[in-house]
């Protein structure tokens, strides 16, 4: 199977005593998707995947990996850019 390619394009860090940390945008290959983020959770930071409010009020995933491998691709290198 072909690498894609996942490089984070934008990065805006919040500042203060919250447990969201960022919000990312990345490229994967041609494309751009926005609204990631980088949130403190009880194990240590995590990647927040963007979201959707739907009609009944609840918020869903709008954009999710396929694979554990592909999970972990994308939490590498955001978290590798939040880090740097």
């Amino acid at each position: 199977m072909e690498e894609i390619s996942i490089q984070v394009s934008r990065i805006h860090r919040i500042e203060g005593d919250t447990k969201l940390k960022a919000f990312v945008d990345i490229a994967i290959g041609d494309f751009i998707v926005k609204g990631f983020r980088v949130m403190q959770g009880q194990k240590g930071l995590f990647v927040g995947l963007p979201q959707d409010k739907a009609k009944d009020g609840k918020w869903y995933n709008a954009f999710y990996p396929v694979t554990k491998e592909a999970r972990q691709t994308l939490t590498d290198a955001v978290l590798a850019a939040y880090q740097e």
